[in-house]
């Protein structure tokens, strides 16, 4: 395929390049990092969350729960991601558990929450995303290694999910040191 011929939404780098190609480069550069969605009843938060991830390049996004999502909301970028389904939360922590992964519920409606500015997030951690109206489940909290918020300064009680996303990615790249040098 002639690069100036490619329509998709894709930085220049990968303009004519098939969606296999793409796939094995971004796999030599992953970060280390991982995203989990549980609850999620919006099908086009799951597909925001899909993109972010690709945006920040993490290495795996976890979906537990129902297996379906709109894929129009991830514009694509599902193909160029490795992405697990768990049917249960249970099958969720024995993979993170087996893999010596950390996992770091996004909730601000855990009493024991830090703000993500005075939280450390580490590599080979997993971010967890819950429902915007129920949250991350009880079983998920409790077997989490941890929880943060991100400070807000307005009225409303909550960021939307896929928004939440793309700002807790964003604080772990820059925690681990991984923003391109020019930025």
């Amino acid at each position: 395929m002639n690069p100036s011929d490619d329509t998709r939404n894709l930085i220049d780098k990968y303009k004519g390049l098939s969606n296999e190609e793409i796939f094995a480069d971004l796999d030599k550069s992953r970060i280390p990092l991982e995203i989990a969605i549980e609850n999620l009843a919006h099908d086009f938060n799951i597909g925001t969350i899909v993109r972010n991830a690709n945006a920040f390049n993490v290495a795996r996004v976890h979906i537990i729960g129902k297996r379906k999502y709109n894929r129009r909301g991830a514009m694509v970028t599902d193909r160029y991601l490795h992405i697990d389904h768990f049917s249960t939360v249970d099958e969720f922590i024995k993979d993170a558990r087996a893999r010596n992964m950390s996992i770091i519920a996004v909730d601000n409606n855990r009493p024991e929450a830090k703000a993500l500015a005075k939280t450390e997030i580490k590599p080979n951690s997993i971010l967890i995303f819950g429902s915007e109206s129920d949250g991350i489940s009880q079983e998920l909290l409790d077997k989490s290694d941890g929880a943060f918020y991100i400070e807000q300064l307005g009225s409303t009680r909550s960021i939307n999910v896929g928004c939440a996303s793309a700002v807790a990615m964003y604080e772990a790249v820059r925690q681990l040191g991984l923003l391109p040098k020019d930025a």
